[in-house]
């Protein structure tokens, strides 16, 4: 892996901050940014609050990268993309995913390097779990609701309103028009998705917002990520 290209530290202004606003981001085209460790890399998709509120970015580190112990306040999410992320409670291969509860902490490395898909402090709430999530495992995986769908659930628990999966399209599927209550935010992991707005390559990040209502499809396939409410 080698080391991207960086925009140096700055003092950190608010990304993508409207939730009311619709969000199409190619995530390719953004420059990495550097964050306080020398050996970690950031592409921030949404920033309010500076390094104290919520953030959800694409997170590089390089091989043997490190970042210094620290806590989870309203917890943390990671979907590992590539590479091998690892901290003191165990190695986590691309296609793990993770949720770190309100008052974790951990101290987050990596030997080969990786590339991290997180959200942190998204998650309020004492009574939410520790997962671990191998998204690469044969079982776990179910029909959606039509035909050409499969659907991995990753996260949903009662008296919360998110709901975390990820949803591989077949060539030519279509699903019906829906209204996204509580928002959608959606990350393309592999093939191209597309709805009657545009088309989305891989790494393409999109955030819709409450009551926003779209005709997904794919013609050639794909693999996203999917986090339905809580926006």
């Amino acid at each position: 892996m080698t080391h991207p290209p960086v925009v140096p530290p700055k003092i950190l202004s608010d990304v993508r901050a409207n939730l009311a606003q619709r969000e199409v981001v190619e995530t390719a085209a953004l420059p990495w940014e550097a964050s306080p460790s020398g050996t970690v890399w950031r592409k921030p998709l949404y920033r309010q609050g500076g390094e104290s509120g919520p953030v959800t970015s694409l997170v590089r580190y390089a091989p043997g990268g490190a970042f210094p112990e620290h806590a989870h306040p309203e917890g943390e999410e990671i979907l590992v993309l590539d590479g091998v992320f690892s901290d003191e409670h165990g190695d986590y291969p691309a296609g793990t995913f993770l949720m770190n509860p309100h008052g974790s902490r951990h101290s987050p490395r990596s030997g080969p390097g990786c590339t991290l898909f997180v959200r942190l402090r998204q998650y309020p709430g004492v009574d939410r779990p520790r997962l671990v999530e191998d998204t690469h495992a044969r079982d776990g995986w179910r029909p959606g609701l039509v035909e050409g769908l499969s659907v991995r659930p990753l996260y949903a628990q009662p008296g919360y309103p998110e709901s975390i999966a990820l949803v591989r399209w077949a060539p030519g599927t279509r699903f019906q028009t829906h209204t996204h209550w509580g928002g959608e935010e959606i990350l393309v992991l592999e093939g191209e998705f597309a709805d009657e707005q545009g088309r989305y390559p891989e790494g393409t990040w999109i955030r819709s917002p409450h009551l926003s209502r779209h005709t997904p499809f794919s013609d050639t396939g794909c693999l996203i990520y999917v986090r339905v409410g809580g926006l």
